[in-house]
């Protein structure tokens, strides 16, 4: 089990944990929670061993092996099924051991040498290498990946795919303890929903950071809490916890209420009393009793934060229409100068009214964002018409906030900058304190209007777009994701905000609880078309799992077609160097005729030899023999190595002559 004892945290002068007590036992799925900057991470840090505590006692059992997602950007040419397969460990330090083991300099009749050969073998039976290319590949395909990528190079690949291959890697390995930090943050729903189903079925301990809620109730069991500066174990997942820390609450403010009364009545008696001289006496012992009575701290929930959306000016209906529409990419030269484009989606034809909030579903890939930025007008759309409504004023969030973001600049300049070319339509001037004030309703208070966003945490980032997306007033949001940074209490004011928004919603979304509070239909986008969803996550989610199993089927058959088509390719290349014959002159082919059969006739004793040893190493017991048996095959193997290649060489030289019958 783990133990926490007495745990004393700081980061830097910041008491992060202070006196804490919890024990975690083995098997437990643990979902880690709090706000941002409570020290979760820190926490993390301690469970995985890179960080010591400043005070008490922490105990993890040392021959636990444990997995964690690495946090750095994976640069490596490594395939992506090699990336994957290093993060089993325990298999690398066997195939490490065996190769140790059989290229040491001993004598051959050693038996203790021989026996550990043998146990390594055994080992590396019992750890699953033979089948260890496809799990490793069933975790990369789990996360989304396609059957044409396994081969791929990690360096290949974006920052967010590279980072699913982080927690594939850490998926396998055979771990005890495994530590998952925000592990959806790069996924779409459909991988989610893949991650779910496998960590179910995790037999270690598991601690989890996640501000997804419904994650949070499909994959833990028990929930710690980092809240000033304590942590608490409560039993259940996050909704349970939810109700018993309400419950828990409510105690807490009733207990500080009547024992707030029963305070205020001992010291109203000794006010009374304490000059008198016959009372002085029992005014002095509830003086006493006031000292020694143990205080109930009042009940001082963290500030929430909130924020709602302005009413829109106008609200043109309807927003849009698209029509026949095409969407993708163009690709273009240095000049300017198109060079290519590549179709996504097709044929979409669809109204958006007022009013409506639209939950955007899709695998990932399947074009979910290149629709959202071609409404935005990121993307020019390569053919049918989109027409806006009249006064259409649209709010985006980007999946990436730096896509709106400058790095250099603080929320101060953005605001600024923001309100000086809208106040130059509305020719409305802003004060500079107004927008202070109003960062500061978004908690970018003091000296954070100065930080520089490229030193901000992605939940800041998150945070100051949402702010500068209210203030444009928009009558029509199209948000990407807006969630993978913001921590749980942000994610419900998003939810109450948009729920309250008087104009439509756009929402690509990987947080089913807030597509299911927000949205009340469903787009499909999906094989290069757009359509209506009728149903709603719990059937997408069935859908999910039956598209999975349909294209693993479509791969198989694409499969087999391709070795047809190699097998047919084969035969007419063939065909075609037997039509293609030519009488090569004698001179030439007889010295190479000749060769082949002198290599010929030195392959075949060989051969038979070798086939002899490996009868010899399947059947034989014997430790010292499997030793010499194994050196034998390895020296023989070095011999026919030439020679076959030799082979292969004067053999293919024939046949491009016409002369090999």
């Amino acid at each position: 089990m783990i133990s926490l004892k007495n745990i004393v945290l700081r980061r830097s002068a910041k008491v992060l944990l202070d006196n804490v007590t919890v024990t975690l036992n083995p098997g437990e799925k643990v979902g880690l929670v709090g706000r941002n900057g409570a020290g979760k991470s820190t926490l993390f840090a301690l469970f995985s061993g890179a960080l010591h505590e400043d005070g008490g006692d922490f105990y993890r059992p040392k021959q636990w092996l444990m997995a964690q997602v690495a946090q750095n950007m994976p640069e490596t040419s490594e395939s992506a099924t090699e990336f994957v397969l290093g993060g089993d460990t325990r298999l690398a330090d066997l195939r490490q051991t065996l190769t140790e083991l059989e290229q040491a300099d001993v004598a051959l009749d050693d038996m203790d040498h021989g026996m550990a050969i043998a146990q390594a073998y055994t080992d590396l039976a019992d750890a699953g290498e033979h089948d260890a290319v496809p799990r490793a590949q069933a975790l990369i395909l789990g996360l989304g990946f396609n059957n044409d990528e396994l081969e791929r190079p990690v360096n290949s690949f974006s920052g967010g795919w590279r980072m699913r291959l982080q927690l594939a890697r850490a998926l396998m390995c055979p771990s005890d303890l495994l530590l998952l930090d925000e592990p959806t943050n790069h996924l779409d729903l459909d991988a989610l929903v893949w991650l779910e189903a496998w960590l179910k079925r995790y037999a270690g301990t598991m601690i989890v950071i996640s501000h997804d809620r419904e994650f949070l109730d499909a994959v833990t069991n028990v929930t710690l809490q980092i809240e000033s500066a304590q942590l608490t174990r409560y039993g259940g997942n996050y909704s349970a916890f939810e109700i018993l820390k309400s419950q828990q609450m409510e105690l807490q403010q009733a207990a500080f209420s009547k024992q707030q009364e029963k305070m205020a009545h001992l010291q109203k008696f000794i006010d009374r009393f304490k000059a008198k001289a016959s009372k002085a006496k029992q005014a002095q012992s509830r003086v006493k009793a006031l000292e020694r009575m143990e205080k109930i701290a009042p009940l001082l929930a963290e500030a929430e934060f909130t924020f709602e959306f302005k009413e829109p000016t106008n609200l043109p209906n309807p927003m849009l229409t698209l029509s026949d529409g095409e969407f993708g990419y163009i690709s273009v030269n240095e000049d300017g100068e198109e060079t290519s484009r590549k179709r996504i989606l097709s044929g979409v034809n669809k109204s958006v009214l007022a009013g409506q909030r639209i939950g955007i579903l899709g695998a990932n890939g399947q074009g979910k964002s290149t629709l959202v930025k071609t409404i935005a007008r990121d993307l020019k759309a390569l053919g049918g018409t989109i027409t806006e409504g009249k006064g259409l004023s649209i709010g985006y969030f980007a999946q990436q906030e730096l896509d709106v973001l400058r790095p250099d600049d603080n929320p101060l300049e953005h605001m600024i900058r923001l309100a000086r070319d809208l106040g130059a339509a509305a020719k409305e001037p802003t004060r500079e304190q107004d927008l202070r004030s109003y960062l500061g309703s978004f908690n970018f208070s003091g000296d954070m209007v100065k930080q520089k966003v490229g030193t901000m945490s992605g939940g800041e980032k998150a945070r100051l777009v949402l702010a500068m997306i209210v203030w444009q007033r928009p009558n029509l949001l199209l948000l990407d994701e807006p969630t993978n940074h913001l921590d749980l209490a942000t994610r419900e004011a998003l939810s109450m905000a948009l729920n309250e928004f008087e104009g439509t919603v756009m929402l690509v979304s990987h947080d089913r609880a807030l597509l299911r509070s927000v949205c009340d239909e469903f787009w499909m986008v999906g094989r290069g078309v757009v359509t209506p969803f009728d149903g709603d996550l719990d059937d997408y989610q069935r859908y999910l799992l039956d598209e999975s199993k349909r294209l693993r089927e479509e791969a198989k058959e694409e499969a087999k077609e391709e070795a047809k088509k190699e097998a047919v390719k084969a035969e007419v290349k063939a065909n075609s160097v037997k039509a293609a014959k030519i009488d090569a002159p004698i001179e030439v082919t007889r010295p190479l005729k000749k060769e082949l059969a002198a290599v010929e006739a030195k392959l075949a004793p060989l051969n038979a030899k070798k086939e002899m040893l490996e009868t010899q190493l399947a059947k034989s017991q014997d430790p010292a023999e499997l030793v010499e048996l194994s050196r034998e095959h390895q020296a023989l193997s070095d011999n026919l190595g030439p020679l076959e290649e030799r082979w292969l060489a004067l053999t293919s030289e024939l046949e491009s002559l016409g002369a090999l019958v």
